[in-house]
């Protein structure tokens, strides 16, 4: 009972081709695989310049808490040691 015989795939496949009928599932199982086409066409590319991180911030980004912690501490520091 735990595996299915062909009759059971038999049945299966007649309610699937009865019910969506053989045009939608040609249908399907051709759009499935151009997507699959082209996911791997994409795997294999080279990433894009727009991909990459970068390592400059943009203007209006907010550091965090930390890091104004750390600012503060090293202008004091600094403002100690030279006067």
């Amino acid at each position: 009972m735990g595996s299915l015989s062909i009759w059971h795939w038999l049945v299966v496949l007649m309610v699937v081709l009865l019910l969506f009928g053989g045009g939608k599932v040609s249908g399907l199982m051709g759009d499935f695989a151009k997507g699959i086409k082209a996911f791997k066409k994409n795997m294999a590319d080279e990433p894009d310049a727009s991909m990459e991180a970068s390592g400059e911030r943009p203007a209006g980004s907010i550091s965090g808490p930390g890091a104004a912690a750390a600012n503060k501490t090293t202008q004091g520091t600094t403002a100690a040691h030279s006067g």
